[in-house]
């Protein structure tokens, strides 16, 4: 079955009415596949900020649900789409249709194999969330989110790969919880020769997944006694 969700309306945490700028409508996907939510909307926001638009070529790692790739092509940018899951890869090529938009959707691990210097803009909302588990997930609905102990398991590999894909001159733009240490992501992205800082923070109430888990997240010292908000980076890095 193919569940609805509503552009403007984030499935687990409540965001502030000036990131829900998404057009009307309504975003389609498979079930298991990442709904839009406040980090969505949030990286969403500071794409249009920073200009894209006609005349850029977008990739979108770990597309999910086709949402930011469908908002990058509604600013007017060439878009390609990536994921891992079927599932994803089904649901984003359903939401550029309709849309009305067009979206290069592929199934891929991350940026392996794609050709080097494509790409003016990389976005990118990968699972992040630190799990119990070291590995990440094979299947279910966790897969969308579970990141391994630390969250960084695809973080450190965007760091590394994202660099080859940008043309002189391009943009990483990644959301991510300041519980994976955005201190980390920036001094993997400098080494990696790119020019990186937080470029935005937004504090929100846990979701569901991260209330689920709070007792493993504090008893591993990730989260403090007390703290019921997560704050969301996004982390900026631009190729001279």
């Amino acid at each position: 079955m193919v569940e609805p969700t509503p552009w403007a309306t984030p499935r687990e945490s409540k965001t502030p009415p000036d990131l829900e700028r998404s057009a009307a409508g309504r975003i389609w996907r498979l079930p298991g596949v990442y709904a839009p939510q406040a980090d969505s909307y949030f990286l969403s926001a500071v794409m249009r900020r920073e200009g894209i638009g006609p005349g850029m070529d977008v990739l979108d790692v770990c597309t999910g649900s086709g949402f930011l790739a469908v908002e990058a092509a509604r600013l007017g940018a060439r878009v390609t789409a990536v994921d891992v899951s079927r599932r994803a890869v089904v649901s984003a090529r359903l939401n550029a249709l309709a849309a009305r938009v067009p979206v290069t959707v592929l199934r891929g691990d991350l940026l392996t194999g794609l050709s080097p210097g494509l790409f003016d803009v990389v976005v990118s909302n990968p699972p992040y969330v630190p799990a119990p588990d070291a590995q990440l997930p094979r299947r279910g609905a966790c897969r969308a989110w579970d990141a391994g102990l630390d969250g960084r398991i695809l973080l450190d590999r965007i760091c590394q790969q994202a660099p080859g894909v940008l043309r002189s001159g391009g943009r990483l733009l990644m959301v991510h919880s300041a519980l994976c240490d955005p201190d980390e992501t920036v001094r993997r992205l400098t080494q990696a020769g790119l020019a990186a800082e937080v470029c935005d923070r937004l504090s929100i109430p846990f979701g569901p997944v991260m209330t689920a888990r709070i007792r493993w997240l504090r008893e591993n010292g990730l989260v403090p006694a007390g703290i019921t908000t997560e704050e969301l980076v996004v982390v900026r890095a631009h190729r001279d």
